[in-house]
């Protein structure tokens, strides 16, 4: 199966999100879909006189936000997107951690900084993986978005890349699950000013060289750390690339445009 999660440079793009869309209806088999949302969650937020509270990138949730973001990214995000996907013929089905118990968290503890109502999810035991494959093998696309829940009744605002991952690990127990992530560049670049210097593969000694020759660094280390992660918990392959690349997974004759991490 495959497991996609997208961002805010396609979900605040009405033609290129619909684009993807397009190309994502088209994939065979089993799929799963992630959303983020941030910056529409901020957008709405600041028209209801929220203003939003970023520490080193991550959204500080305090409860007032957690009511905003619960019902910009569980609802109006999540719902535009099925829509479009159920437009396309694409069945699909909206989804936080929350619906069938499929992501289960607990609150950030509380530490140099406190992020409020934010979720840490500990591993495959806090995945529903039974609920989640008889919603597969229904024949619908989950759609999820970046909120889980803590089993007493609190949502939790969760990082979308973060549910990507436990998502595939999860389910690679029962799928050769291949994880895409989609990015605002072609790929992994080796000149981060030049779009044409896509890294095509990398594997864990590759890692080491790219990351010892300065190549990889900054933001990008804790994006292949996730990765590899993911890949030494049984995800097949993880993808990182632009959301037009996304056909190119299935073209056996084609090299994925982007950027293929593997073990070996």
């Amino acid at each position: 199966m495959i497991i996609v999660k997208i961002g805010g440079n396609i979900l605040d793009n009405p033609s290129r999100l619909h684009s993807f869309l397009v190309d994502f209806s088209k994939l065979q088999g089993p799929k799963l879909l992630v959303h983020g949302g941030g910056k529409i969650a901020s957008a709405i937020g600041q028209r209801l006189g929220i203003t939003p509270v970023m520490v080193e990138g991550r959204r500080v949730t305090d409860a007032e936000t957690l009511e905003l973001v619960t019902m910009v990214y569980g609802g109006l995000v999540n719902k535009q997107v099925v829509a479009q996907l159920q437009a396309l013929g694409c069945n699909s089905i909206g989804m936080t951690g929350a619906d069938a118990n499929a992501i289960r968290a607990t609150k950030r503890p509380l530490g140099a900084v406190d992020y409020g109502y934010a979720g840490d999810v500990a591993g495959n035991e806090s995945i529903n993986i039974t609920a989640l494959d008889a919603i597969l093998q229904a024949g619908l696309t989950p759609v999820f978005a970046p909120l889980t829940h803590d089993g007493n009744g609190s949502m939790l605002n969760t990082n979308a890349d973060t549910i990507a991952s436990v998502l595939a690990t999860a389910l690679a127990r029962k799928y050769r699950v291949t994880l895409m992530y989609c990015f605002e560049k072609k790929g992994v670049l080796a000149d981060a000013d030049d779009e044409g210097s896509v890294i095509h593969f990398i594997d864990q000694q590759k890692y080491k060289e790219l990351k010892v020759a300065g190549i990889v660094s900054a933001g990008m280390v804790p994006k292949l750390d996730n990765a590899f992660a993911a890949l030494n918990q049984g995800v097949s392959q993880v993808l990182i690339g632009e959301a037009e690349a996304l056909l190119s997974i299935e073209e056996t004759d084609t090299t994925f445009a982007g950027t293929t991490i593997s073990l070996n």
